[in-house]
């Protein structure tokens, strides 16, 4: 029997609204241990998702504020998602087509989490380098 992402999903991701700034959503990161946050409008409607990576090459590498650059100006609003209960071999799929390593989790439009590279990585294959940096502890 296939494993379900919901199996392999971290619940409950963190959440903000596309006018909170990026130094919000890095703060949000770096107090959660994480490299996303997902955006969602007052509306309840996932909008997109920001990276920490977002951050650095879509407004600092070009000299925005951070203080004053919003999600909503930097998140990736195109997004594929997955249910909770699609294969996690449908999502390896889709995160290699899109090369994308996190990808939300909606159940009839609601968001449940993130399945990210790292949390299949970690049960596929516990002794890899990508499950070890996945399953570390947070750096001090």
């Amino acid at each position: 029997m296939a494993q379900k992402v919901r199996d392999l999903m971290t619940p409950h991701p963190v959440t903000l609204p596309p006018d909170a700034s990026l130094v919000e959503a890095a703060k949000q990161m770096r107090a959660k241990d994480i490299g996303d946050v997902l955006v969602v409008g007052g509306d309840g409607r996932l909008r997109g998702i920001v990276t920490d990576r977002d951050i650095v090459v879509r407004a600092l590498a070009d000299d925005r504020d951070a203080g004053a650059t919003t999600l909503g100006e930097v998140c990736s609003p195109d997004l594929a998602v997955l249910g909770p209960e699609d294969d996690t071999d449908e999502a390896v799929d889709v995160m290699r087509e899109r090369a994308v390593r996190r990808i939300p989790v909606i159940d009839g439009g609601e968001l449940m989490g993130v399945l990210s590279l790292g949390d299949v990585a970690i049960e596929r294959d516990s002794g890899s380098v990508l499950a070890d940096i996945s399953a570390a502890r947070e750096n001090t």
